[in-house]
């Protein structure tokens, strides 16, 4: 369950992207941000999910937003997914969960019987004030990036 919620100022950040260039939430003051947590590079529904934010790119960016993937996957596996994938969305490496861990998208998850720690699939979008404007807990990768742009358009109107 994430830890924030709409209303709250979101928990600031500095993480290297897949060249290593360290990539600040600060950075994008005065824009619309979605940031979302996802559990691994290279997966179906990560690829999924960081491909129909892609093909979704052109719409956000009219819409002043930014899409930003965060995981616990490193720089190099990163440039691996987005070379793979053509991929135009900003991915993050949080290789020590303390990204994850702040905004509440690392925690117990369970799989046939067992219980483990990981990334709990969700989003957050933050607006220009950079204040909490929506959350998504437990996403499912398939029809999230509309219900997204649904959100965005209707704070936006």
């Amino acid at each position: 369950m994430l830890k924030v919620n709409v209303g709250d100022s979101a928990p600031t950040f500095s993480l290297p992207d897949k060249d290593g260039n360290e990539v600040c939430l600060e950075n994008f003051k005065n824009k619309w941000v979605i940031l979302y947590f996802y559990p691994k590079d290279l997966t179906s529904g990560c690829t999924i999910e960081a491909m129909d934010f892609t093909a979704s790119l052109p719409e956000f960016e009219k819409m002043n937003t930014i899409v930003i993937g965060v995981s616990p996957d490193s720089p190099k596996s990163h440039q691996k997914f987005v070379d793979k994938h053509e991929l135009k969305v900003l991915l993050l490496s949080d290789e020590e969960k303390t990204v994850l861990e702040a905004y509440g998208a690392w925690g117990e998850k369970s799989m046939y019987g067992k219980t483990y720690f990981g990334v709990i699939r969700s989003t957050v979008l933050i607006n220009p004030e950079g204040k909490i404007a929506e959350t998504w807990n437990k996403v499912k990768a398939a029809g999230h990036v509309d219900s997204v742009k649904e959100k965005l358009k209707e704070l936006q109107s």
